[in-house]
Parts: C-alpha cells; sequence; structure tokens
C-alpha cells in the first residue's frame, strides 16, 4: 500500500470505554434527576393551570397540568384589587434596594477581610462567623429598630438584614481565589485599593456578584416576617402580605362586587400566587447562566 493510500486512511481514535456499572449509575442519575424535576415543576404547572380555569373545574379536581374551560377572569379580578399594585411596587423598591444595599456591604466586609495586610484579619472573621451561630434574638433586635425611629418606614425591610455572614464569607474566599500576581501588578502601577476592588476584582468576580445578588433579591421578594414585625401601615405592605391576605383570608373575594366573582375564590388564590411568582421565573433565565460557576465559590482549591 502507498504512502498516499494510507494517508488516506481514517485515524482510530482510543476511546475509553465506559464500565457497565458507570453507565448504569449515570442512567440511574439521569431518572432521579428528571423524577426530582417532575416533583418540582408540577406545583408550578399545576398552579398556572389552576388559575386560568373554571371554578368547578378545581373543586372537582379536573385540572391536571393543562387549563379546563380557560379564562382570565380570576387574573382581572386579582389586578383590580386596590392593594395589589401598592404592595408589588413596594416589593419591587425591597428588592431592588435592598439587594443594591446588600451587595455593596456584602462586597465591602468581603474584600477588607480577605486582606493579608489589615491587622486582626483573623480576629475579626472569627467574630463574623460567630454571628452566623448566635444572635440577639427576635425581641432585642425589634428593640433596637425601635430605638433607631425605623418602625413603619421602608429602612425596617432593609437595613436588619443588610449583610448576611455566609454571604460575606463565601464572597471573600471567592476574591482570595484571585491571583495575587494581578493585585501586585494594580499597585505597582499606582493604583489603590478601591481601584483594584472596582477594576479589577468586582469585573473578575461577576458570577459570585450575580449568584450572591440573586440569593438577596429572592430573599427580599419573599420577605413576610419583617413586615409583620415591623410594619402596621398598609401602604407599605409588601407583595407577601397581600398574598396572606388572599390566600387565607379570601380579602378578594369578600370585597366581590357581585355572585360570579364571589364565586371564584379559588381562582383568585391561584391568579395570586402566579402573579407574585411571575418576576422571579422572569428574571432566573438572564441570570442561571452564572448559577454553574457561581454557586461552586470556594469548592475547589488549586
Amino acid at each position: 500500500m502507498s504512502t498516499v493510500s494510507k494517508a488516506k486512511l481514517p485515524v482510530q481514535r482510543n476511546r475509553i470505554r465506559e464500565s457497565f456499572s458507570r453507565r448504569l449509575f449515570l442512567k440511574i442519575n439521569v431518572l432521579i434527576l428528571l423524577l426530582i424535576s417532575a416533583v418540582m415543576l408540577y406545583p408550578v404547572l399545576y398552579v398556572i393551570a389552576a388559575s386560568l380555569s373554571e371554578e368547578t373545574a378545581i373543586l372537582k379536581g379536573e385540572v391536571v397540568l393543562w387549563p379546563v374551560r380557560t379564562h382570565v377572569l380570576a387574573y382581572a379580578k386579582v389586578f383590580r384589587y386596590p392593594q395589589l399594585l401598592t404592595s408589588y411596587r413596594n416589593t419591587i423598591l425591597y428588592t431592588v434596594l435592598g439587594t443594591a444595599i446588600n451587595l455593596l456591604l456584602t462586597t465591602a466586609g468581603a474584600w477588607a477581610l480577605c486582606q493579608r495586610k489589615l491587622p486582626g484579619r483573623r480576629f475579626l472573621t472569627l467574630m463574623c462567623t460567630f454571628t452566623m451561630f448566635f444572635s440577639g434574638g427576635m425581641i432585642p433586635t425589634f428593640l433596637i429598630v425601635k430605638e433607631l425611629k425605623m418602625l413603619n418606614t421602608m429602612w425596617a425591610m432593609l437595613i436588619p438584614g443588610a449583610v448576611s455572614t455566609y454571604n460575606m464569607i463565601l464572597m471573600r474566599t471567592f476574591f482570595m481565589g484571585i491571583p495575587v500576581s494581578l493585585v501586585e501588578a494594580a499597585e505597582l502601577d499606582g493604583c489603590n485599593d478601591f481601584g483594584i476592588l472596582i477594576k479589577i476584582v468586582l469585573p473578575l468576580s461577576m458570577a459570585s456578584l450575580m449568584t450572591i445578588g440573586m440569593f438577596y433579591a429572592v430573599s427580599h421578594w419573599n420577605s413576610y416576617f419583617s413586615a409583620v414585625l415591623y410594619l402596621n401601615k398598609p401602604e407599605l405592605y409588601p407583595l407577601q402580605i397581600i398574598l396572606r391576605q388572599v390566600v387565607l383570608q379570601n380579602e378578594i373575594v369578600e370585597n366581590a362586587s357581585s355572585s360570579a366573582e364571589s364565586n371564584m375564590a379559588e381562582g383568585i388564590k391561584y391568579a395570586t400566587i402566579v402573579v407574585a411568582m411571575l418576576p422571579m421565573l422572569c428574571v432566573y433565565p438572564f441570570i442561571q447562566r452564572y448559577f454553574v460557576k457561581g454557586v461552586m465559590i470556594g469548592s475547589v482549591k488549586e
């Protein structure tokens, strides 16, 4: 056989054959993950389907995954509820402003704790970690908020939980994984600590910022207990308080102007739940690509 004909032969690549136990393990993993996904996804699909279904179909149990005798009357009634839009605006304000405050303070604390030249860095880290396991409790926290004149203000929803020690330690661990040579090169070029943080560290930490920011945002969006403790003014209530009034107290149904609306109790509950969870469902796909890297913060050491 000539050299030319040999060169035209396809190259045989050696592939590592997976054992039967390995293939079986992967298939079982896929089945388990599919089952878990179905269990988690079904309640969401059911709530959406029920919110679009006729009331009698919901009560008879005819709704499974798809709407039965579809209509949007429940949503029309929910959006006519006067306090819904106010609470929606409040929750968006609490979420956006609260997440910004959280990220600002968490980033500042993490950047300070990762500085090897900081005097007493180990002691300060231990003191911050101590707060993860022990706190003053609910009553002392309420008294502090009261003495600071923050009751019945939006700051009562934002300041008491402004920093999560767990998230700050996660971000500190990520910062410490950034090559020291980059920081030293910036220092040699005359960049100060704030410049290094803003121009070098934060652009390299986008995954951790987005992941931790999503944790903070979801926490603010679902915040309920803080509003119960610190707020008495209905115009400051977040969405979760209104959701409780609708789901548990049937407040929209009690204020119904006609018998047709009063017979939509279940549909109104499901529609309110969908309205409450929809913004987070819309935001998550844009941030999901950061989660694969972001949730692994501090898990791998080189």
